[in-house]
């Protein structure tokens, strides 16, 4: 089945007069990316638009949602005033399920626990014609990859691995809730222009070296916040030897990087997996505007001219890697990898190994690691740590259960996890004796912040591809490198792991019973979306108050943030996930993983009201019951990692009205936004030393608050003394019209109340 065709036709037919028209105001050759960009502008520009400055409107071709944001977002849209969504838009259900004993238990019990969620996202998907994909059907990525993503196309999803579908040639952009509201009630969606980074690929992988590879060598580059703003573009002939579903997990990973997305051009291998994912009509279209879904060949032969940076990598020379721990950008060739974790006192043993995800649940992926599975039983080599595999969809996994895969693990001891985000995002009901010793675990999946898996601090996570964890796995060490070390096997013989080998796409096609979808109601207009008034899980929203118009004076510090917080620090993951529908219920998180920079513990602040140290939330919410607003300090990409808009929405229902940083990860400073939060940075970071435990701050110059012009924020010390810095902000008009009126919602609402009238 061809979802969407005829948007896919449209877009088409149109691509070539739209690129022509780009190239001649731009004056210059193309970009792939500038090609889709310029080609999805909400309305026609007469000059072009500068790179990391110009905000730009989009009109993205569709919506994707997870089952934890979409409770948020579906929440927000349901207030608009729309009958239904503007652009095709789905929701997945992946977040929800906790990997605990194994896919058939955990899918049944997950069905039972959220039932009411459940309930929720069906009704109101079908109420307002949009897809659902119910508890089972995969990970919204890879269903995206196998259904959706088609080359030249521009779509969000709520969550910041939706660039997965890059694989595809498609520009997908992880976003908050907020920002999918005003896609889905046909409003421009608003990004500023990114700036391009260009990775060419030159060789071609062999042996064990593989497409994750790739992105874990950039990663190291580039670090976390290196790709920040920027769109990172594959080319080269190392690029067009990789696999569609191998693209795919470079982009989707390309989050750890802190980039907006990232994207390969369209190639034969993309056209063969759209073929064999029933999607013959839309390769064929694309075939047929190939050039305008490339480069131009002059990007090609002087990249450094088009690109703002450039990265080149020899797929030849490329080692395989390992990353990690505790961040995704400690990159670890593994030829050194062994001596980093004696150095380091790294636990050696390794404990758990985790291959699947969305990240790396293709075919490929699984038959590669299968195959150094039978080695272990041909070799007889016992298998040292426990395995578990996450097929990253129930195409993915009735395929892989046909062709023998699933069997030749649960040979090895392997475990089978429902087709879900599970262990990746902290749903994972961990069995380990002591959760205070220090132990370490491997995954192919995409992070690895600290308590990120299974919530603990103690683990050391890192991560590498599914061919390296299932080898590691095997060895049951850390320090075992399969490219040149031997295992003794049951019978005290050296033996050598063979490189492994495998299929890009499955010999026979894929096939599947029931791949999950549920298609919405022709006519959704009599359908009840289920909300139950005494429910814990889901709230239906009031709006936002609107600004008062004045500056803000006599704001607390509520909490002075020291080192990483991401938004896993801001608003957990893990048991939280269950309260993502119910705002109130899931303030009781905000900020509780924080690290206080005052004493250097986790959700523990001064309360300026009694002197007396509390948790943040507690805290937070006796300054709201005072009518007293606050303020959050930060350092360096504070927000980095998830797109969640709760990290956002959870300070701005309990009363913080201003988060204050050295630096923003870009998605979080788009949700404060949206929130109509004030998002500041200091002028000179070195003030981030003046911020004192007991002040009380007030932020100047609101009454005249207009883009490019800086804040003052004076810090009114307890002793008496004052201390006013400049703060930056990066509030264009529209943004600032949210803030004004309390949200970028409240702007919606009545601007549909008054088209209506």
């Amino acid at each position: 089945m061809v979802f969407d065709i005829e948007m896919i036709k449209k877009l088409y037919a149109e691509l070539p007069g739209k690129v022509e028209a780009t190239r001649k105001l731009l004056g210059r050759p193309l970009t792939l990316a500038e090609k889709i960009l310029y080609a999805h502008l909400y309305a026609p520009v007469t000059s072009s638009f500068e790179r990391g400055k110009s905000y730009v409107e989009f009109a993205p071709d569709r919506v994707a949602m997870q089952d934890a944001t979409a409770q948020m977002a579906l929440l927000q849209f349901m207030t608009c005033g729309r009958d239904q969504v503007a652009v095709p838009s789905t929701v997945h259900c992946d977040h929800l399920i906790q990997a605990k004993t194994g896919a058939a238990a955990d899918l049944a019990t997950a069905i039972d626990t959220n039932k009411e969620v459940y309930d929720f996202l069906a009704s109101i998907s079908d109420k307002y014609g949009i897809g659902f994909w119910k508890p089972g059907a995969g990970i919204i990525h890879q269903v995206v990859l196998e259904n959706y993503a088609f080359p030249g196309g521009l779509m969000i999803g709520t969550d910041s691995h939706t660039p997965n579908a890059g694989g595809l040639g498609m520009l997908a952009i992880g976003v908050g809730g907020a920002d999918a509201v005003d896609v889905m009630a046909g409003l421009p969606w608003e990004l500023k222009m990114p700036k391009l980074i260009g990775v060419k690929l030159t060789g071609k992988l062999s042996g064990w070296a593989s497409p994750k590879d790739v992105i874990l060598r950039v990663a190291g580059i580039l670090t976390v916040k290196g790709g920040t703003g920027c769109i990172v573009e594959y080319f080269g002939e190392g690029a067009d030897s990789l696999s569609a579903t191998g693209k795919g997990t470079i982009c989707n990973m390309g989050a750890e990087i802190g980039a907006t997305c990232s994207v390969f051009a369209y190639d034969t291998k993309m056209s063969d997996y759209l073929k064999i994912t029933s999607r013959t009509e839309v390769a064929q279209l694309a075939d047929a505007v190939k050039e305008h879904l490339r480069p131009d060949e002059a990007v090609y032969a002087e990249p450094a001219k088009f690109y703002d940076q450039v990265i080149e990598i020899n797929l030849d020379e490329l080692e395989p890697y390992v990353n990690g721990p505790f961040t995704p950008d400690l990159a670890w060739p593994i030829s050194k990898f062994a001596q980093a974790v004696k150095e380091n006192n790294w636990p050696e043993k390794l404990e758990v190994a985790l291959i699947g995800s969305c990240t790396n649940s293709s075919y490929e992926d699984i038959s590669r690691s299968a195959s150094l599975a039978k080695q272990a039983i041909d070799k007889e080599l016992e298998v040292h740590s426990e395995f578990t595999i996450t097929p990253g969809s129930e195409l993915v996994r009735y395929t892989i259960e046909r062709d023998g895969l699933l069997n030749t693990f649960d040979q090895i001891g392997g475990v089978v996890l429902a087709n879900a985000c599970g262990p990746c995002i902290g749903q994972w009901a961990r069995h380990i004796d002591d959760p205070n010793r220090k132990n370490s675990i491997i995954t192919s999946f995409n992070r690895n912040f600290a308590k990120r898996n299974d919530g603990l601090a103690s683990t050391h996570a890192f991560v590498a591809s599914p061919e390296i964890v299932t080898a590691l796995a095997i060895a049951g060490s850390l320090t075992f490198n399969p490219l040149t070390d031997t295992l003794k096997n049951r019978k005290g013989q050296d033996v050598k792991l063979d490189e492994p080998t495998g299929f890009e796409l499955p010999p026979q096609g894929f096939d599947v019973k029931d791949a999950g979808y549920q298609a919405p109601a022709e006519d959704g207009s009599g359908v009840q979306v289920i909300v139950s008034p005494t429910s814990d899980r889901l709230q239906l929203l009031d709006a936002f108050s609107a600004w008062e118009g004045t500056d803000l004076k006599g704001l607390k510090l509520l909490i002075k943030a020291k080192g990483k917080c991401t938004t896993d620090h801001i608003s957990m993951a893990g048991p939280w996930l269950k309260y993502r529908g119910h705002l109130d219920n899931i303030s009781n998180n905000m900020l509780i993983g924080a690290v206080n920079a005052f004493n250097d513990k986790t959700d523990t602040v001064k309360n300026q009201l009694t002197g007396e140290y509390g948790a943040v939330p507690a805290t937070q919410r006796a300054y709201k019951a005072a009518k007293l607003g606050s303020v959050v300090v930060g350092d360096e990409n504070y927000g980095e990692g998830s797109s969640r808009e709760h990290a956002a929405m959870e300070p701005r229902h309990l009363g913080v009205r201003a988060i204050l940083v050295k630096s923003f990860a870009r998605i979080h400073e788009t949700n404060l936004k949206k929130q109509g939060m004030l998002a500041l940075t200091f002028n000179d970071k070195d003030d981030y030393e003046k911020i004192q435990e007991d002040d009380t701050i007030d932020i100047l110059g609101l009454t005249d608050f207009v883009p490019g012009k800086p804040l003052t924020v004076v810090l009114n010390h307890k002793d008496g003394s004052q201390d006013a810095i400049t703060v930056n902000h990066t509030y264009n008009e529209q943004q600032i019209e949210w803030f004004k009126a309390g949200g970028a919602l409240n702007v919606i609402r009545a601007q549909f109340a008054a088209a209506k009238k």
